[in-house]
């Protein structure tokens, strides 16, 4: 892949969190690149399905919270392992969305 971007093989993530289905790998890259990214990787999944994003840039805590309240998608928390953040997304699916509009 392009821009220092690149697929990994699922990692296990810390106990009590989810297994993601994908991993994306932007560790170099600072904001607003791993967002962009992000959004063009969840677009690719299926609803329902969880993202494990790769960072290194600690902005990322603050504006991937951010992103998944605005575009419906449910911010599952994050981790830290050898100087990395791993975040975790669920992408949404009209479920999730509908509940979110009604709370």
């Amino acid at each position: 892949m392009s821009e220092g971007v690149k697929t990994v093989e699922t990692t296990a993530s810390e106990e009590g969190q989810p297994l993601p289905q994908q991993v994306l790998d932007t560790v170099g890259l600072y904001c607003p690149v791993p967002i962009i990214k992000t959004a063009e990787r969840i677009r690719q999944m299926a609803r329902g399905e969880v993202l494990e994003v790769l960072s290194d840039d600690r902005v990322i805590l603050i504006d991937m919270p951010a992103w998944c309240r605005s575009k419906g998608h449910e911010y599952l928390g994050h981790f830290e392992r050898d100087d990395e953040m791993h975040l975790l997304v669920r992408k949404a699916g009209r479920a999730h969305r509908a509940i979110e509009r009604r709370g």
